[in-house]
């Protein structure tokens, strides 16, 4: 969020707590880009916050309601409640202080990944299928609107790696389930619990391994029955969503133009089956 979008976003979020008798006199940026996440004090609330106009924070919070009463590794909510506050909507979160800096051991990922999993097979709840995002990621390629620095054959490139992906994994024959939709390593949290996951925004039905795509290298080995060869186009397809998004006009990820030069030369080395 821009400067001004941020500080009217921090007083939703301090306001919102206050509504609920919570001491929030101050707040802490943890991550900054289409939404805002807080650390509110002294209360010590995390708080996120997004544009009314582009945020599913009920169905987030009905997932992790969910997924919480099945014993799955997620963190907790402060409430339940989804607070509307002016053009932001703010939901208030358990804040967990961080035990390591270190990354976490892939053996420990895989097992958080394997339960995560386990519970969202339990709850089964409704969600957009993956192509769905995937479809939203061909229709920002081919808006030259929104992408308007995008080469054209970069433009070529990507249209040509989604559409064939999309259908590769659509197409794999694999069991399909309820999936976080982007466990990478900045959402899950390292915790005196044990590891957490956050942000199921983004929740999707398909393939096991989409969900591992998002993982780091290695958590694969330690994660049962995977179809390495799905993972691997799962891993290109992967790449090829996040680099689009980085050329959207719109887009507020932190360092974005540069990640998207980056992974377009990365994508332009993934191997084809």
């Amino acid at each position: 969020m821009q400067a001004y979008a941020a500080r009217r976003a921090t007083q939703a979020a301090m306001s919102s707590a206050s509504s609920l008798g919570l001491a929030a006199y101050d707040a802490e940026v943890l991550h900054n880009s289409n939404k805002l996440t807080l650390r509110l004090q002294p209360c010590d609330v995390l708080a996120q916050v997004a544009p009314a106009a582009h945020q599913c924070a009920q169905r987030e919070v009905d997932v992790v309601q969910r997924l919480s009463e099945v014993g799955s590794p997620v963190a907790a909510l402060k409430t339940p409640e989804v607070f509307v506050w002016d053009d932001y909507v703010v939901t208030l979160w358990a804040y967990y202080q961080p035990v390591t800096t270190q990354a976490m051991p892939p053996a420990d990922y895989a097992g958080a990944l394997e339960r995560l999993h386990a519970g969202m097979r339990e709850v089964d709840l409704p969600a957009p299928h993956f192509t769905d995002r995937v479809s939203e990621a061909q229709a920002l390629v081919a808006d030259r609107d929104r992408t308007p620095d995008l080469a054209e054959a970069d433009r070529v490139l990507l249209a040509g790696t989604l559409d064939r992906l999309r259908r590769a994994v659509g197409h794999s024959g694999r069991p399909e389930q309820v999936l976080h939709g982007e466990p990478h390593p900045g959402n899950l949290l390292s915790t005196q619990f044990g590891p957490l996951f956050i942000d199921f925004e983004t929740c999707c039905r398909g393939p096991i391994e989409f969900d591992l795509a998002h993982a780091p290298n290695g958590v694969e080995d330690h994660y049962p029955g995977i179809d390495h060869h799905l993972l691997r186009d799962c891993r290109t397809l992967v790449l090829a969503m996040i680099t689009t998004w980085r050329w959207d006009r719109n887009d507020q990820f932190p360092d974005g133009h540069r990640l998207g030069i980056e992974w377009l030369s990365e994508l332009r080395k993934a191997p084809a089956r």
